[in-house]
Parts: C-alpha cells; sequence; structure tokens
C-alpha cells in the first residue's frame, strides 16, 4: 500500500506543480494556480498518510518514486521519452527507495 501512496503523492505533486510551470513558463491563465495548490495540498496529505515511524525517511524513500513518476509525466504528459539513461537512473532510485521501505528495522 506505501507503494500506492507514494505513486499517488507523487502525481499530485507533480501535477500542482506543473500548474506553476505552466502559468510561468508556458505564459497560462492565473487560474491554473487554483487546481494546482489543491493538487499540492492533497500530496501533502497522502504523504502523511504512508505508514512510517520517521518523517524523513519516508519522505527520502518517497524521492526514489518521485523520481521515477516525473520521468512517466516526462513521457506521457510532455511527450518527451525517457532515455536509457533516464531509466537507469530511476531504476537505481527505486531500488533506494525500496531498501529504504524493506529493510527489517532493529529497536
Amino acid at each position: 500500500m506505501t507503494y500506492v501512496l507514494y505513486a499517488a503523492a507523487a502525481l499530485a505533486e507533480i501535477a500542482g506543480c506543473f500548474s506553476f510551470w505552466a502559468w510561468w513558463r508556458l505564459d497560462k491563465s492565473p487560474l491554473w494556480l487554483l487546481p494546482g495548490l489543491a493538487s499540492l495540498a492533497l500530496f501533502g496529505f497522502l504523504l502523511a498518510l504512508v505508514d512510517m515511524s520517521a518523517a524523513g525517511r519516508a519522505y527520502a524513500a518517497y524521492g526514489g518514486i518521485y523520481i521515477a513518476a516525473s520521468l512517466g509525466w516526462l513521457w506521457l504528459v510532455e511527450g518527451v521519452r525517457p532515455d536509457r539513461w533516464d531509466l537507469a537512473g530511476a531504476a537505481l532510485c527505486i531500488a533506494g527507495a525500496s531498501v529504504i521501505l524493506l529493510v527489517p528495522r532493529g529497536a
């Protein structure tokens, strides 16, 4: 379930940040900021739902998922296909996030 929450949080964060990008860099209407702000609030809420004992560890693991999701956004929304180095980097990040999430921890 953690990966699902991270994926949903990443989508919300990327969509929220993209609304600011679109307004500032693509000359879109300032009205784009309203759903962007709502999306960023949803991101914060979803990330807070992750069952982790320390916020910093939850954020660190999320970072790896965010990188992979950003490359998905690059491809699906912006129409730029990630190259093999993008994919290799994302795989490394997912592996790192998985180590943080899945290793047993002592007391």
